[in-house]
């Protein structure tokens, strides 16, 4: 079956960032992803989060529909929520080297268990 546009959209996803237009000042950017989703790697059964990324951006913002399809590529992987987490944080901290980044996956229940994961730049506790 060939693949629809969409399908090929995500799977050659990259992260892009932009010039910030604004970068001598401290801003706060929230993007909120409510449709986030990924494989459980031991029971293949599918995880679904609202993964919410803060930032305060130094010389780059990321462009919102390159994020998009890029967090669609986790949908058809076998991870766990920690890594998933850690990875979506490592790659925008790595593209955009922000002032301030903070990742949470606030994963939906299963199993009548509910996982919330934060990473962030800075070193307060949480």
């Amino acid at each position: 079956m060939e693949k629809k546009y969409g399908e090929l959209a995500i799977e050659s996803a990259e992260l892009e960032p932009w010039e910030n237009p604004t970068p001598e000042r401290d801003y706060l950017i929230e993007i909120t992803f409510p449709e986030f989703s990924c494989l459980c790697p031991r029971s293949g059964y599918p995880d679904y989060a609202t993964i919410k990324i803060r930032y305060i951006p130094d010389k780059y913002i990321i462009e919102l529909r390159s994020l998009k399809l890029w967090l669609n590529k986790f949908r058809n992987r076998y991870i766990s929520h920690e890594q998933a987490t850690n990875e979506i944080y490592t790659a925008l901290y790595e593209t955009l080297k922000p002032r301030f980044l903070e990742v949470i996956g606030d994963f939906n229940p299963r199993g009548n268990v509910h996982t919330v994961i934060t990473v962030r730049s800075d070193e307060r506790y949480f």
